[in-house]
């Protein structure tokens, strides 16, 4: 998914943004036909954006104010002289208020709108095909579950059409606070959402779904300041966490930045604590030690000569790497063995900061481990679901409520991976993490993503901002390696690469420019 610049920090349940909606009504005297005609012209005016000169455009329009933006935006327009044509995929019949009302003004104006019902065999599908852009406006915020019939076979036959795609409000289907999609969900290329961003589009398969998300006010953000709803999360970039780096002086020194010890590397695993102890040192922790097997010590010396590592044969080898470190890293590539077990135990017994991820999670929902706040905790859908002895279904479902969960049952900071990176610490608003890029499906980036969350650790006081900005981070550098090599052919050493110039934006002073000057 590719965010616009001016998204707003808060994102809403389906439930607050309707909340929103009749304050506005009811409280501040708007009206609501007028709020529908400053969404139509939104999604418009975002239509034109991004498909300029449109050979044609057909709106799908369902029954709700949905729909009734709908037969605005094709009023829009046919005034704008633009060949349109609705499809009716309920009855006109059937609408009733403000949507009445839109269809009545479009249906006046002169705009052709066909009844889905009455449609001959196989006439949808060619509507499709010469489409120049299709306006879907059929499901709103108000539906829930897994579109029923004719509205899934519609759904179906638009993703099958591969026409550019625009999304009023959220793409049918969606599940707008949850992100979930129980079925049949449009696959929309731009979507335009209206009064308050809704939770559901940046998470789960709404981060795969929504294509761009473009956020349209309405010019109603003053009237809503005597709103008293609170956001269900909050969006964060890495564009919004840079300036939290404090510049460092120019008589820094190491032991400032903080110790990392990677505690990862089984046997035929050794690459997963080589990429964390990488990405802590491409990070700017001032020092990083690896604790692994024997035999993986030399590929991790040619690899990272600035790492300290350490070959370590039982668990109780670990104790004086532990006291010597700030943060530990421990969990990937650490097995199930007796070895994985052994690092696991001495690292949860140190009492040190900690990221714990893969088999360390996987290691612990398996037996009882008691709660701590100084741990940040990085599971995967299916990590997660053994955490909470559910399937990746249920995860998936609700990802907000699924990371909250988890972290009642284990405390800390709980980053929950996957499209959508979800963060909660259990007593701020969760956050949503934008960014990332299909590349990131495949083995090691999780364990660049713990070896930077180690590294930040040592660096903000505060573990939240901490980890948000390290996964924050990660995703951006996802994103600028895959522009380079594309996103088939990404692997973790191209987001390791792709650090450097990413976290160079965090620098405000020169330190060769300032030498110069003088």
């Amino acid at each position: 998914m590719r965010y616009a610049d001016s998204l707003p920090e808060a994102l809403y349940s389906a439930d607050s943004v309707r909340a929103m909606d009749r304050y506005l009504i009811d409280q501040q005297s708007i009206d609501g036909f007028e709020l529908m005609q400053s969404a139509a012209r939104g999604a418009f005016r975002q239509l034109l954006r991004h498909w300029p000169s449109p050979a044609s455009i057909l709106v799908l329009c369902g029954a709700g104010n949905n729909g009734g933006d709908g037969y605005l935006i094709a009023l829009n327009a046919h005034k704008q002289g633009i060949p349109v044509q609705c499809v009716a995929v309920s009855p006109a019949g059937k609408l009733s208020g403000d949507a009445l009302k839109a269809f009545k003004a479009a249906e006046q104006a002169g705009v052709a709108v066909a009844d889905f019902a009455g449609l001959p065999e196989g006439d949808l599908a060619r509507r499709l095909a010469v489409a120049g852009v299709v306006v879907d406006a059929m499901l709103g915020t108000g539906v829930a579950g897994a579109p029923r019939e004719p509205v899934a076979g519609i759904i179906q036959a638009l993703n099958q059409a591969r026409v550019p795609v625009l999304a009023v409000d959220l793409p049918s289907g969606l599940n707008a606070t949850t992100g979930a999609a129980e079925g049949e969900v449009v696959r929309a290329t731009v979507t335009v959402t209206f009064i308050g961003a809704k939770a559901g589009l940046f998470t789960g398969a709404g981060a795969g779904v929504c294509g761009r998300v473009v956020f349209e006010s309405l010019g109603v953000q003053e009237q809503l300041q005597g709103y008293a709803g609170q956001p269900l999360a909050s969006l964060q970039s890495w564009a919004r966490c840079r300036d939290w780096f404090p510049e460092r002086p120019l008589n820094a020194h190491k032991g400032q930045f903080g110790h990392v010890l990677v505690v990862a590397g089984d046997r035929g695993f050794g690459g997963a604590g080589i990429m964390a102890a990488e990405a802590a040192a491409r990070s700017g922790a001032g020092l990083v030690s690896l604790a692994t097997r024997p035999e993986h010590v030399t590929a991790a010396l040619a690899r990272c000569p600035n790492v300290m590592c350490h070959g370590l044969i039982h668990g109780s080898e670990l104790a004086p790497l532990l006291q010597q470190a700030d943060i530990v890293v421990c969990g990937p590539g650490i097995g199930r063995s007796a070895w994985g077990q052994q690092m696991l135990q001495q690292v949860l017994d140190s009492g040190k900061p900690q990221v714990l991820d893969a088999d360390a999670l996987n290691l612990m929902a398996a037996r009882a481990v008691a709660t701590a706040d100084n741990r940040v905790l990085t599971p995967h859908p299916g990590e997660a679901a053994r955490l909470l002895e559910c399937s990746v279904a249920e995860i998936e479902a609700d990802r907000l409520r699924a990371a909250t969960r988890i972290q009642k049952l284990w405390g800390g900071i709980v980053l929950l991976k996957g499209a959508g990176t979800v963060i909660t610490d259990g007593s701020n608003t969760p956050f949503v993490v934008a960014g990332g890029n299909p590349g990131m499906a495949t083995g090691g980036m999780g364990d660049v993503l713990s070896g930077m969350i180690g590294a930040f650790l040592g660096q903000l006081e505060d573990f939240t901002r901490a980890t948000v900005a390290a996964a924050s981070a990660h995703l951006a550098a996802a994103d600028l390696a895959s522009e380079r090599v594309g996103y088939k052919s990404l692997v973790p050493a191209d987001v390791l690469d792709a650090l450097p110039p990413v976290l160079k934006q965090t620098e405000t002073m020169s330190f060769h420019d300032d030498r110069e000057a003088r």
